[in-house]
């Protein structure tokens, strides 16, 4: 009988031992009240808890958590209803705050984030929702942090993961792409047109100036050639004006006589004196160069020396003349 006892006995101080012996796994932490009242946290490992007084009252999971995505119907600024699916990542981080003050955390959290969404979004125009999902993106998590931190949770991620219009709005919208494509292309077209344009205006502007250099120069060639023959007249005198118109006649002559056109040739009545003005003058020269040979006349002058025929004689004066 006593040894019934013993083992009765032994069984009950294992028993007892083992009871206040807890293993927590990693995902886990278990919330130990003691009569009711909250006691602590149990967290990873092996834990010891007094037996027949404490228990574990709440077993919580602390791994992170994607809330189900539900869409919100949210208004804008500039009145476009539109629908917002978030995408919303969790995880608990005080156990004792979420078991003692909230029950349903899942739902006051998708409550929490229709709340937030339509109070933030409902300030911007449509358009900002579509290029500023980011900064939209920074404001929802930090205010929904504000929130789920009273209930021991924190938030990981919140996005913006869709965007969803009615038809009429989508029809609108489409109507203002197209309106706005059609001002870009007309835009730059009419930047296209200016710049030919400006490049026509440019090139116009190229070529009258190159027109007017060259005709700057040709005067100054000009200048230069009749300042030459002026100072050459002022120092040969009538006789250089005589051999330089001589010189010009014979030159002509010999182009007119050159052409293979030509069939006749009219001289003029004074050309005699030019060939003799001209041929004076450039005895004059040899004289003056001290030359003993004959005058060289131009090669044009010796040409049509050479081929006109001597002028007929006068005819005579008939009795009936």
């Amino acid at each position: 009988m006593f040894e019934y006892v013993i083992i009765g006995f032994v069984v009950l101080v294992t028993v007892t031992l083992w009871s206040g012996v807890k293993i927590v796994p990693q995902s886990q932490t278990y919330v130990v009240e003691r009569f009711g009242r909250y006691q602590r946290v149990l967290h990873a490992g092996l834990n010891l808890i007094v037996p027949f007084l404490d228990r574990v009252a709440h077993k919580v999971d602390i791994l992170e958590r994607r809330l189900p995505e539900r869409p919100s119907d949210v208004i804008t600024r500039d009145n476009v209803t539109i629908s917002v699916t978030m995408s919303i990542f969790f995880r608990v981080t005080s156990p004792e705050y979420t078991v003692y003050r909230i029950r349903d955390l899942e739902g006051a959290i998708a409550t929490a984030v229709t709340g937030v969404v339509r109070s933030n979004i409902g300030t911007v125009e449509f358009d900002e929702v579509q290029s500023n999902r980011d900064s939209l993106n920074v404001t929802l998590r930090k205010e929904l942090e504000e929130i789920a931190q009273g209930w021991g949770v924190e938030i990981t991620r919140c996005e913006i993961i869709d965007v969803n219009v009615d038809d009429s709005t989508r029809r609108a919208m489409q109507l203002q792409i197209n309106a706005e494509r059609e001002r870009r292309a007309a835009v730059t077209r009419a930047e296209g047109d200016k710049r030919a344009a400006e490049l026509r205006a440019d090139a116009e502007l190229y070529t009258a100036q190159r027109q007017a250099e060259a005709r700057r120069v040709t005067a100054e060639a000009e200048a230069f050639a009749t300042e030459t023959i002026a100072g050459a007249i002022s120092r040969g005198g009538m006789e250089a004006i005589r051999f330089e118109v001589a010189k010009r006649q014979i030159e002509a002559l010999g182009q007119v006589s050159a052409s293979p056109n030509a069939k006749f040739i009219l001289l003029p009545t004074d050309m005699g004196q030019s060939f003799s003005g001209l041929a004076g003058f450039a005895a004059l020269l040899d004289g003056s160069r001290g030359g003993d040979g004959p005058p060289t006349l131009p090669p044009a002058a010796a040409g049509v020396l050479s081929s006109a025929e001597p002028p007929a004689p006068p005819t005579p004066a008939g009795p009936w003349s």
